[in-house]
């Protein structure tokens, strides 16, 4: 092939416009984690070889701590190395750090088996079980994020306390109040374009300093490999500009960061197969099975989607984000929200926040849309009025706690993502939910310092 990614790159560098490599690979977290690596040994050797990297990058917490309990054990395994293999797929330049090119690799062990629990086998595998059935997702994220004033060291050296928002009050599609911010989101926007990212909207958001910018949907794979990226380099274009973001779910008691997912399939010759024009509601039989496995399978998959103690934060009452299981035809106040029609009809998945792994939360959600038509689940009518306000509507995990209850007992997510799977990330959450409980917070200390 005379076009080819890597011949592209070859070619780049000879004109001295690309220097170097980035390999990464997705974590737990959905971070990006790789080493650097010269043009000519990435095209000579690593590019089909694959790259060596430590096996603890795909068992470990955010602080980067590793221990037993995971399907990979690093301290057993000696710290062994994993093999990375580049997709060249992914391969694009990167505007906010010039003269680097970035690849997303696969990781496989040494015999040439994918790693089970790597994020992106895991929703490979989902992919793969969509393809038997002749069907392909399309997914898009709407990623939300808070810009603060000061630099991400600043923040540190503050422990993140009294940190000054970029712009004062609810900026919701305001054209006026966001100057202040504009800068930055804009080199933000146009150095995503050209790192590939094919972009939508942008608007401000409720909370003082929030933002968010939405990307075209693509092929579900490509549009979660777009989301680390665009979360990666938002972050060091940040940097760059002395200010610090954000993209927990829950930075404080205002208004939340979410990650709202679009959800459609399409048939081999590309066909709407979820729209039905003849009925009454636009709705397929597929896509009424599709959206009952995801009550179905809300409760127990809810870990994926809402992987941190700080997750549950914003899922709570009182927050404009669902609550409850559920779903309603353009209705916000549930957790699937069903919205377009023909080939735009698709499910907005609204429980994943700012920090969820997005190969993790498309595959949940791909699937419990599979259980529902393997199954051939019956959708309940649709919710017409505030789901948030309703006592009758069955509720969410509320709690890291109660969500992984549910995961490591599920015999749905055993049978669809595999013992080793579930094990995996029942760990990742004991290991989060351990960290927390020997932590003393800022809450108790002004609870309990002068007057208990």
């Amino acid at each position: 092939m005379t076009d080819s990614p890597y011949e592209r790159l070859r070619a780049e560098a000879e004109e001295g416009h690309v220097e170097e490599v980035i390999v990464s690979v997705p974590d737990l977290q959905g971070r990006l984690q790789g080493s650097r690596l010269s043009v000519p040994y990435f095209l000579d050797e690593a590019a089909e070889q694959g790259f060596g990297a430590c096996v603890y990058l795909l068992a470990s917490d955010v602080e980067m701590g590793t221990g037993s309990g995971y399907a990979i054990d690093a301290w057993q395994s000696g710290f062994g190395d994993f093999v990375l293999r580049p997709d060249p797929a992914t391969l694009r330049t990167l505007p906010w750090d010039p003269g680097t090119a970035l690849v997303l690799a696969d990781a496989v062990w040494p015999s040439g088996e994918p790693v089970e629990v790597a994020p992106r086998q895991i929703l490979r595998t989902q992919l793969d079980r969509l393809a038997e059935r002749g069907l392909t997702a399309f997914a898009g994220t709407e990623l939300e994020f808070l810009i603060f004033r000061g630099s991400y060291r600043q923040a540190w050296d503050r422990r993140y306390q009294g940190l000054e928002t970029a712009t004062t009050y609810n900026v919701d599609y305001s054209l006026q109040g966001l100057a202040e911010i504009e800068p930055v989101v804009r080199r933000i926007r146009r150095e995503m374009v050209r790192a590939g990212l094919n972009m939508e909207t942008a608007r401000g958001e409720c909370h003082a300093g929030q933002y968010e910018i939405v990307f075209r949907y693509d092929e579900a794979m490509t549009t979660c490999d777009n989301h680390v990226v665009f979360k990666n380099g938002a972050k060091q274009i940040a940097a760059q500009e002395g200010v610090a973001l954000t993209f927990m779910p829950k930075y404080d008691e205002g208004e939340g960061n979410s990650c709202h997912i679009h959800l459609s399939l399409r048939g081999k010759d590309g066909s709407a197969v979820l729209a039905d024009p003849a009925a009454e509601d636009g709705m397929s039989e597929l896509m009424r099975h599709f959206v009952a496995g995801q009550l179905a399978c809300l409760p127990d998959f809810a870990l994926l989607m809402a992987p941190n103690i700080n997750s549950y934060k914003r899922l709570q009452p009182g927050a404009f984000a669902p609550t409850g299981i559920t779903w309603g035809q353009d209705n916000r106040t549930c957790p699937v929200r069903v919205v377009g029609s023909g080939h735009s009809l698709r499910i907005e998945h609204r429980v994943p926040g700012g920090d969820a792994n997005p190969y993790l939360a498309v595959a949940a959600a791909v699937a419990a849309g599979l259980y529902g038509i393997e199954n051939g689940l019956d959708v309940p009518a649709p919710h017409t009025a505030n789901a948030l306000a309703d006592p009758s509507v069955p509720r969410l995990p509320s709690t890291l706690t109660e969500a992984l209850h549910r995961w490591e007992n599920s015999e749905i997510a055993a049978k669809v993502f595999g013992e080793a799977v579930v094990g995996h990330y029942a760990q990742a959450a004991r290991t989060e939910l351990a960290a927390f409980e020997t932590a003393v917070t800022d809450w108790e200390r002004v609870r309990g310092f002068e007057r208990l």
